[in-house]
């Protein structure tokens, strides 16, 4: 069946849609909906029916004869380990450590907080959770600890998982006293915390309310697996960068595990038994989703890696994986290509690698801009797919669908709406726009399976944030446009979209200028303000490793670059050289505070930046130019 046939049954008989794709998952008592719609905007997929997430993504295919398979490699270049952890072995682990959780008083609909850096058994703890009907938020391993206490008091855990560390090429990061003065600083305090000692740096335990995860899997007897509804929460992810009272995505068991398993054969043409590379970190969604439960509800093999794509040890870290572990696909954030091609312009470590097996490549976590997907399909030789999804959906919102039809590539577009999801572009009143103007991009409601439900403990702030711009639709935050053919092009956060003297213009569109000269590894363009035009694009560019330049030739090339190929509307002028942009530690470069910069306004350190230090060089490179002065 090809795309646009299925994804228009996907609209017109949501309800069938999704009953057939949910045969993909074991259930332990049938579903009297498949889509409940009785209380909009609240909609509920699969009401009534019960199953068990850990008992599909493990033991069920243990049953199948399959338990000697590999279901998770963990690739660690930060300490110089490796392992292999079939199914059978996961499956005595986690129903271990869920016997140990049991012991401590977790039961059904509780909450269990993970703190922890990227290994086996942050996974082990996740699906421990699941496996007892436990609720697991996962906050990524090195948050500080006021913004772990935020979440300590929304979610009120009753244990904490934590490692004692996290690994970085040059550090090490005690997690320990950051979990200890989190919990001092909430006024919820969690019962027990679970301490998986790393040798790097062992934290020290509190007498009486810490315990050590390899003497509590040793105690532990084995829990079997809860039913629960499909309804009930899976799990609690806080998005990104909030402040003050955190924005908890639900994510439920049932419309999860049915979009995991359909999405990751239909979007990224995965089949069981392959091995599947999600190079992120279990602390945002894409661990989540493509780390933990996609691959292994399908019956794929998992790749933890705790490492870089540079530096651990070189630009060939991403090949090494790759041909090592035989790996099939990969999923990453354009960032990491850009540091790829940055050192290695011209992917000379490449060769020293097979990667026969390989066969596509999914970008996500920002927009893309075309010079880095064309280098990435230039240098591999396999499809570069460019998707477009966000934590609160939990899969793509559009992508080219492998395991359906391909479709033809439009450098800068995600392509088309994946099935399931009704993607519409409107203007401020509601109205369609014309294809190829820019307008929000908002989702019709019902939103597919997998996608999130509420948010924790505030239902009245889900509808607030997400549904309240325009009834009857869901509002993403970004702003693009949708072509002739119904391809979309995300071109930025709404708040990116500039007015140069009345002109609203993208940022995404100038960046995708920059971005294609030769010389620049990556940039960003922030709206500054300016008393006569109201904004005006503001460009930061990072060069290409060895490049040797005089600054102000390229700076006029960059310049007439995108007066030539955007036009003098933009009023494009200015462009900064840095050595670096800020960034979160899941690859997003931080505008926002870079335009609160360059507009001499007070900011927030972000709660998700990689590297404090760049905001100060930043501030120098800005108040070189003349901004970045108090107005």
């Amino acid at each position: 069946m090809g795309y646009q046939t299925l994804y228009d049954r996907s609209l017109r008989d949501p309800a069938g849609f999704w009953a057939e794709a949910a045969e993909l998952i074991d259930w332990d008592r049938p579903w009297d909906r498949v889509l409940d719609d009785s209380n909009p905007p609240f909609y509920r997929w699969f009401k009534g029916a019960r199953l068990n997430t850990c008992y599909n993504a493990i033991d069920r295919h243990v049953r199948a004869g399959r338990g000697d398979q590999p279901a998770l490699i963990h690739d660690s270049p930060v300490t110089g380990t490796k392992a292999v952890i079939t199914y059978a072995e996961l499956q005595d682990q986690v129903a271990r450590f869920a016997g140990a959780l049991r012991s401590l008083g977790v039961a059904k609909g509780d909450r269990v907080i993970l703190y922890m850096p990227m290994v086996p058994e942050a996974v082990i703890a996740m699906l421990g959770c699941a496996r007892i009907g436990a609720i697991h938020s996962v906050v990524f391993g090195g948050f500080s600890a006021r913004e772990l206490a935020t979440r300590i008091d929304d979610a009120k855990p009753r244990v904490m998982v934590a490692g004692s560390c996290g690994i970085e090429p040059n550090r090490i990061v005690p997690y320990k006293p950051l979990l200890d003065s989190a919990i001092d600083q909430a006024a919820h305090k969690p019962e027990h915390c679970v301490i998986l000692q790393r040798p790097q740096e062992p934290g020290v335990l509190i007498e009486g309310r810490d315990l050590n995860w390899s003497q509590a899997m040793a105690e532990a007897e084995p829990a079997d697996c809860v039913s629960v509804e499909a309804t009930d929460p899976l799990y609690i992810l806080y998005t990104s960068g909030t402040t003050g009272q955190p924005k908890g995505v639900v994510r439920d068991h049932g419309g999860h595990a049915v979009a995991m398993v359909w999405s990751l054969r239909h979007v990224y043409g995965m089949a069981p038994g392959e091995v599947f590379w999600a190079a992120s970190d279990v602390g945002w969604v894409v661990g989540h989703s493509y780390i933990v439960y996609a691959p292994l509800l399908l019956g794929c093999t998992t790749v933890v890696y705790e490492g870089k794509p540079v530096g651990t040890p070189d630009a060939g870290a991403f090949w090494r994986v790759i041909q090592e572990h035989q790996v099939a696909v990969l999923f990453t954030a354009p960032t990491a290509f850009r540091a790829i091609k940055r050192e290695d312009p011209r992917a000379e470590l490449l060769k020293r690698y097979d990667l026969g097996r390989f066969r596509a490549l999914f970008l996500a976590g920002e927009r893309c801009d075309p010079d880095t997907l064309e280098w990435a399909q230039r240098i591999l030789g396999v499809p570069v797919i460019d998707h477009w999804w966000q934590t609160e959906t939990g899969w793509a919102i559009a992508a080219n669908c492998l395991g359906i039809e391909p479709l033809p590539v439009k450098p800068g577009s995600p392509t088309r709406a994946v099935p399931g999801y009704d993607v519409r572009v409107l203007d401020d009143a509601g109205e369609p726009v014309k294809p190829g103007d820019i307008g929000r991009l908002m989702l019709k409601l019902p939103l597919p399976p997998g996608c999130l439900t509420t948010l924790w403990g505030n239902d009245a702030r889900f509808v607030q944030s997400y549904l309240s711009t325009q009834p009857g639709y869901y509002l993403t935050g970004d702003a693009g446009y949708m072509d002739e053919d119904g391809y979309i092009f995300v071109m930025s956060r709404i708040d990116d979209i500039i007015n140069v003297a009345g002109h609203r213009l993208s940022t995404g569109g100038i960046e995708a200028v920059l971005a294609s000269h030769p010389d620049v590894a990556e940039c960003a363009v922030i709206g500054a303000a300016d008393q006569l035009k109201g904004e005006l694009p503001l460009g930061l560019v990072v060069l290409k490793s060895g490049v040797k330049r005089d600054p102000q030739t390229l700076i006029q090339e960059l310049v007439d670059l995108v007066r030539d190929q955007i036009g003098p509307v933009a009023a494009f002028k200015t462009v900064v050289i840095v050595e670096r942009l800020p960034k979160t530690r899941s690859g997003k470069i931080l505008r926002g505070t870079m335009k609160a910069i360059a507009d001499g306004k007070d900011y927030k350190l972000p709660a998700t930046i990689d590297d404090p230090a760049i905001l100060g060089e930043i501030q120098q490179a800005l108040e070189a130019i003349g901004y970045a002065k108090p107005r």
